[in-house]
């Protein structure tokens, strides 16, 4: 599987590549967890997938955190915008 880094280092929140995509990586996790659930590799293989999964997976989580951030801040902004009528 190619790996790839979603998240650029330019600030210090994550700012994610515009070609990565959620869906895409959570799909990713789940072919890499079939393949171990498989029995068909070696244990070599089983760990370097595990480690990929787990990365992914991080990547998936930060992505979400920022989102809700994201939500959070726009929620916060219609309801000053709200309280100020």
């Amino acid at each position: 599987m190619s790996q790839f880094s979603p998240i650029s280092d330019s600030s210090s929140s994550p700012n994610f590549d515009p070609d990565w995509s959620y869906e895409t990586t959570v799909i990713q996790v789940e072919q890499m967890i079939n393949q171990i659930e498989s029995g068909n590799l070696d244990l070599a293989e089983v760990f370097s997938e595990f480690a990929s999964a787990v990365e992914y997976l991080r990547q998936c989580e930060a992505f979400l955190a920022q989102q809700q951030q994201q939500m959070d801040l726009l929620i916060e902004t219609l309801t000053d915008e709200s309280d100020a009528f």
